[in-house]
């Protein structure tokens, strides 16, 4: 294996809107990692706050959706919008060295933009794969592929 992990951020049931715009290009970055040696660690939101209806623990709704391939047991559960607040995540990355992450997934405006964000700051080396990411409002994704750029990540279509 490499230094390097494809990410697979919150899609789950419960983020319906959208995502059938990106899975078959997910897939695709899924079959390219396995095939280049690249780690695949999916990352799944539980969301443990009260009086909310989304990600609950142990719901249809904190599945990852059906069509999602699924080639690893790298699954981490994150309660924050940043993937690295998941210790088991966290250490994941320590232990096998991983350095750089290649970014698919939900939501643009949140987890992912705190991921890529943090990520960055810590000297990581992050590419963002444009047509592997989407969002709740499809209008702020040209925003939020500046943003990662500002912050130091690489945003580049997977297909490219």
């Amino acid at each position: 294996m490499t230094n390097k992990a494809l990410v697979v951020i919150d899609l789950q049931n419960d983020i319906t809107k959208n995502y059938r715009d990106i899975i078959d290009t997910v897939n695709q970055a899924i079959d390219w990692a396995v095939k280049n040696g690249i780690e695949v660690v999916y990352i799944k939101h539980n969301n443990l706050s009260d009086g909310t209806r989304t990600f609950k623990p142990d719901t249809r709704g904190a599945d990852f959706v059906d069509e999602l391939k699924i080639v690893s047991n790298n699954i981490f559960v994150k309660t924050k919008s940043n993937a690295l607040t998941s210790d088991e995540f966290s250490n994941y990355i320590s232990k096998n060295n991983i350095t750089e992450f290649y970014i698919t997934g939900a939501d643009a405006t949140a987890c992912i933009k705190s991921t890529c964000y943090n990520m960055a700051k810590l000297g990581y080396n992050v590419y963002v794969f444009s047509d592997c990411i989407t969002s709740y409002d499809k209008k702020k994704l040209c925003e939020m592929f500046k943003y990662y750029t500002d912050k130091g990540c690489t945003v580049m279509k997977f297909n490219e």
